[in-house]
C-alpha cells in the first residue's frame, strides 16, 4: 500500500509540474487522491442514487449523474451488463456510449494533465431495460481522481417526460433542466417519469404528489427518499401537461397543486420554487392561482414562471414534446430566470425620492471595445471556444450584448457565463445578471461549445456598435 501510494505521489507531482507550466490549477500532491471505487469520496453523485451497495451505485430518475476529476490521459467505466451513457469531459459536448462491461471513454488519449468527468446513464424507462450500475472508474497505472470544483447550488426540476428529456436526441442530457444546470454552473436534478400527472387519478396516472417523496418514483421500489442527502436551493415544477387527459378537474387541480408547493417548502425551507406555465397552457391559470394562494399565506419565495411564447416555430417533435431546438430555446428564457432569482437578495424597500430624478450615467461610446476570440480545445467533431469582451472607453458599460457571424454551418451546443442564442450563422451573447456591467478599462469572459472545430467567426459588435478586430 505505501508503495502504491508513493507511486501515485510521484506521478501527481509530475502532473503538476506540467500544469504549473501550463498555467493550470495545481493539484497538491497528497490531496485526497482517489482510487475511482463507487465510494471514492471525489466522485460526486448528485441526484437521487441507491448506494446500499458500496460496489455498485445505481441512478434513479432522470439526469442522475456523476462528477469527478482525474488525472492521467485515459478513463474508462467498469459496468455490469448493458447500458447507453453520456459523458462530457472537460466540458465538450456529451458523447454517446453503449456497452458492457469495460466503456472505454478516451478511445483517443487526452493530453496529461488534470481533467473532469460527467456520465449521465440512460433512465430505465418504458421498453428501455438498460443496468445502469456504476461499478467504478479505471485510469491508467499512477493516475488518481481528485475532488471536481464545486458547484455553489443545486435546483430540482420536477416533472414529466418533458422535464425527462423524451424525444430530445440525448434524452435528459438534452433536456432543458440539465442543460440549464450546466449553464449556470449548479448541480441539478431531474425528478421525472414520462406519463407523470401531477394528482392521482382513478385511472392510475402515475403523479408526483405521491412519487416525487419515493427514492425511484416505483420503477425500482417504492422506499421514501432521505431529504437529508441534499438541499436544493431551487426547484422547477413542469406538470399538467397529462393531468388534462386523465380528466383531473381544474378546481382539483389547482388544490393539488397548492399542497404540493407546501410540501416541498416543508422539505426545503429556504429554496427558491418555480412554478412553470405548461408549454402547451394547461392548467396555467391554476398553477398561477397556486402561486398566489401561496404567497398569500405568507411564502414569498414562490413564483410563476409564464412560458408563452417559449417554443419556436418548429421546436416540438410532436403536439407536446420538445425537439432539441425547443429545450434550448426553453433554456436560452429559464436560465435568466433562475439565475436572477437564485443570486439576488432584494434589499430593503427605500421611499420614492423627493427631489428630480439625476441624469442617467453616460454610457460607453459606440465602437469603444475589443475581442479577444480563442480556441481553446478541438476534438475534431466539436470545439470549445472562450472569448474576453474588453471595455476599451474610461465609461462602464452597463448591460451588453454581443453579435458575431459563425464560419460555415457551425452551431452552438453549450456555453456558459451568458445566455448565447443562434439563428443561422448569427449568434447572440447576452451579460448574465452577475457580470452585466463591464467597468472602464474593464473585461468579462464567456465561452461556448461547438458542433465543429471551425475558426474564423466574424463581425463582433458590442450593443450594436462593431468592436475592434477579432484575435
Amino acid at each position: 500500500m505505501t508503495k502504491i501510494r508513493s507511486l501515485r505521489t510521484a506521478a501527481l507531482i509530475a502532473v503538476a509540474a506540467g500544469v504549473l507550466a501550463a498555467g493550470l490549477p495545481v493539484l497538491s500532491a497528497e490531496a485526497a487522491v482517489g482510487d475511482g471505487t463507487p465510494a471514492d469520496s471525489n466522485i460526486s453523485f448528485v441526484g437521487r442514487w441507491n448506494k446500499t451497495n458500496a460496489s455498485a451505485y445505481v441512478p434513479y430518475w432522470a439526469g442522475a449523474y456523476l462528477r469527478v476529476g482525474f488525472t492521467g490521459r485515459t478513463v474508462k467505466l467498469r459496468q455490469r451488463n448493458t447500458i447507453q451513457l453520456w459523458a462530457s469531459i472537460d466540458g465538450r459536448a456529451f458523447t454517446s456510449f453503449t456497452g458492457s462491461g469495460t466503456i472505454n471513454l478516451t478511445p483517443t488519449a487526452l493530453a496529461a494533465g488534470n481533467h473532469t468527468l460527467i456520465v449521465s446513464y440512460r433512465q430505465v424507462a418504458g421498453s428501455y431495460t438498460g443496468d445502469a450500475v456504476f461499478q467504478g472508474l479505471i485510469l491508467e497505472s499512477g493516475a488518481g481522481t481528485f475532488a471536481p470544483p464545486a458547484r455553489p447550488k443545486l435546483v430540482e426540476f420536477v416533472g414529466d417526460s418533458i422535464t425527462a428529456g423524451a424525444t430530445s436526441s440525448q434524452l435528459a442530457v438534452t433536456d432543458y433542466g440539465f442543460k440549464v444546470g450546466e449553464r449556470l454552473g449548479y448541480d441539478h436534478t431531474q425528478i421525472a417519469i414520462g406519463g407523470m400527472c401531477l394528482a392521482e387519478t382513478t385511472d392510475g396516472c402515475w403523479a408526483q404528489e405521491k412519487r416525487y417523496w419515493m427514492s425511484s418514483g416505483g420503477q425500482a421500489g417504492t422506499d421514501p427518499w432521505d431529504f437529508s442527502r441534499y438541499t436544493a436551493d431551487g426547484v422547477v415544477i413542469n406538470l399538467g401537461t397529462n393531468d388534462k387527459s386523465h380528466g383531473v378537474s381544474a378546481a382539483a387541480f389547482q388544490a393539488t397543486y397548492t399542497t404540493f408547493l407546501t410540501r416541498i417548502r416543508a422539505r426545503f425551507p429556504n429554496a427558491k420554487l418555480f412554478a412553470m406555465r405548461t408549454f402547451i397552457g394547461r392548467y396555467a391559470t391554476e398553477t398561477e392561482a397556486a402561486v398566489r394562494a401561496r404567497n398569500a399565506a405568507g411564502d414569498a419565495n414562490v413564483f410563476y414562471v409564464d412560458t408563452t411564447g417559449w417554443l419556436p416555430s418548429g421546436g416540438l417533435s410532436d403536439s407536446v414534446h420538445p425537439n432539441d431546438a425547443g429545450h434550448q430555446a426553453i433554456t436560452d428564457r429559464l436560465a435568466p430566470v433562475l439565475s436572477a432569482r437564485l443570486t439576488t437578495t432584494p434589499g430593503p424597500t427605500t421611499p420614492p425620492p423627493t427631489t428630480a430624478p439625476t441624469t442617467p450615467a453616460p454610457t460607453a461610446p459606440a465602437g469603444a471595445c475589443a475581442v479577444t476570440y480563442r480556441k481553446t480545445g478541438d476534438w475534431g467533431t466539436g470545439a470549445q471556444f472562450d472569448v474576453t469582451l474588453s471595455n476599451t472607453s474610461p465609461i462602464p458599460v452597463n448591460g451588453w450584448t454581443l453579435t458575431w457571424s459563425l464560419p460555415g454551418s457551425q452551431r452552438i451546443t453549450q456555453s456558459w457565463n451568458s445566455t448565447v442564442t443562434q439563428s443561422g450563422a448569427a449568434a447572440t451573447a447576452v451579460n448574465a445578471s452577475w457580470n452585466a456591467v463591464i467597468p472602464a478599462a474593464g473585461s468579462v469572459s464567456f465561452g461556448f461549445v461547438t458542433d465543429s472545430p471551425l475558426g474564423g467567426a466574424t463581425g463582433f459588435a458590442l450593443n450594436g456598435s462593431p468592436c475592434a478586430a477579432a484575435t
